[in-house]
């Protein structure tokens, strides 16, 4: 089947540093040979430009083209649709690389402009909303053009090697993963530190903050996986079910078992003296799932830290541990596919066991909510942690 990818927000950094050379690297393979790319803009594109910027290499140019539009212009949907001309034989995957603000207006547009047809996919970039309100806003009005199978919301977490590896050793019936719970598991702990601090996203991040950012999200997803029941009868179509379960057996987050802190010199960048917005943040879950009654469940996440990791660590009762860390796990025979290039491929399949479900949307954000309602009435200054600190000095 011809696929048609349309990418809102081409020339945008996320475009640029990620989809772009992602992109590549799929062409370059030869699996997806009709696949032509149409870049949506506000103005002019050079497109032999933007892709070598994007990429050292004309691969992309022969197949990509820029349509220019008005965003907030019905009329210019119509056009789009026009100009697509979708056919029978066609596949169309739209990508909203856009602020979340702007996401859901897009869909109106789209969904008003007749480009919600069966054979159209909508990829969107996490926050999937601000909070638990706003997530159910955004579903509810997703829902009025798009099916959810038509919808394939995007954590790339989800789809980078830890990930990866612990769905390949969960899945499989003989692993000791396989049969993971408080029997032999004495804790859990996920982390994901960064040694840089906000960099250039000062806004999104001072409304944001490393509870919204890293944890509802990323991380929830990747506990998920951990807890998730693989009971017989099981295939990966059944991923996003199990982990849905898992998560609905999470109890509600404690606000006494979570803690918060921002690196020092956060609130100059932000140009926003006194803010509250954590920069650090580590909260601890447990389940009321039999299997794992008992087990400290830790979800760590921080910016300005002493070193870059991501890592899920099984600590065992017979004192021994399993650590399944970025870069750490080496492909046997091929080189490990980029996050971003799985999430294109996996969507022109219309493989979605990697993709987030509104019942998880909704329940990561349940969970969290005592905390997050919690820190916005807690008018303290905040506790605040020099650059280079260690997570194990904040915990």
């Amino acid at each position: 089947m011809k696929t048609k990818l349309v990418i809102f927000g081409i020339t945008g950094d996320l475009s640029r540093r990620k989809l772009l050379p992602a992109l590549k690297q799929i062409v370059q393979s030869g699996e997806f040979e009709d696949l032509s790319i149409i870049g949506v803009s506000r103005r002019d594109v050079n497109v032999l430009e933007l892709v070598e910027h994007s990429t050292n290499s004309e691969v992309l140019s022969d197949i990509t083209r820029i349509f220019t539009m008005d965003l907030a212009r019905a009329a210019d949907y119509v056009l789009l649709r026009e100009s697509l001309d979708i056919q029978p034989d066609e596949q169309v995957l739209i990508y909203l690389s856009v602020p979340p603000s702007a996401a859901a207006n897009i869909v109106d547009f789209l969904g008003e402009a007749g480009l919600n047809t069966p054979h159209i996919k909508l990829l969107f970039e996490k926050p999937f909303g601000f909070d638990l309100v706003s997530a159910h806003d955004f579903i509810d009005r997703t829902s009025r053009y798009f099916d959810e199978s038509q919808i394939y919301r995007i954590d790339h977490y989800m789809a980078k090697e830890v990930a990866a590896e612990v769905i390949k050793l969960r899945s499989h019936a003989e692993s000791t993963e396989h049969h993971w719970g408080n029997t032999s598991v004495a804790s859990v702990e996920i982390v994901a530190s960064e040694s840089i601090g906000i960099e250039d996203r000062a806004s999104f991040y001072e409304e944001t903050g490393a509870l919204r950012d890293f944890i509802q999200g990323h991380l929830m997803q990747l506990l998920s996986l951990v807890l998730m029941d693989l009971k017989a009868p099981f295939t990966i179509n059944d991923l996003a079910e199990r982990r849905q379960e898992a998560l609905e057996h999470l109890s509600i987050a404690d606000p006494a078992l979570a803690t918060r802190a921002q690196y020092e010199g956060y609130a100059d960048e932000v140009e926003n003296p006194g803010s509250l917005t954590e920069t650090f943040a580590s909260i601890q879950l447990t389940s009321k799932d039999p299997r794992w009654t008992g087990v400290p469940l830790r979800l760590t996440t921080g910016k300005n830290l002493d070193e870059k990791r991501s890592a899920i660590v099984v600590r065992y009762k017979d004192g021994l541990e399993d650590t399944f860390e970025e870069g750490k796990i080496a492909a046997i025979d091929q080189r490990l596919p980029d996050a971003y290039e799985r999430v294109l491929v996996e969507a022109i399949r219309g493989r979605k066991y990697i993709f987030t479900t509104s019942p998880e949307i909704i329940r990561a954000w349940e969970i969290v909510t005592p905390i997050q309602k919690s820190w916005e009435m807690d008018n303290q200054t905040l506790h605040t942690y020099a650059p280079g600190t260690s997570v194990d000095k904040l915990l």
